[in-house]
């Protein structure tokens, strides 16, 4: 099991990218979060098998077909126990 925090810049608020993440995630049985960030950035904690998180990334960077990614970073943060879901944060 392995967690990362990630941040996506470009054209990712106002597309529909939220819901892109969530319903990429999903097949991954991953759990996290994604949220917009007030400056235009969109933020991901992503967790589990590393497999899974790394086909996952993938398809996030690659973007949906209305989002533009510029630029995104990614790392590795320490996994929380007990996160049963992902979800669309506010």
């Amino acid at each position: 099991m392995i967690r990362y925090h990630m941040v996506i810049t470009g054209k990712v608020q106002g597309v529909g990218f939220r819901f892109f993440v969530l319903y990429t995630a999903s097949p991954f049985n991953l759990t996290g979060y994604v949220k917009n960030l007030s400056n235009g950035d969109v933020e991901i904690e992503a967790q589990g098998n590393p497999n899974n998180l790394m086909k996952f990334l993938s398809k996030v960077i690659s973007g949906n077909n209305f989002s533009v990614i510029t630029d995104y970073s990614i790392k590795e943060i320490p996994i929380i126990n007990d996160e049963k879901k992902f979800n669309i944060t506010y």
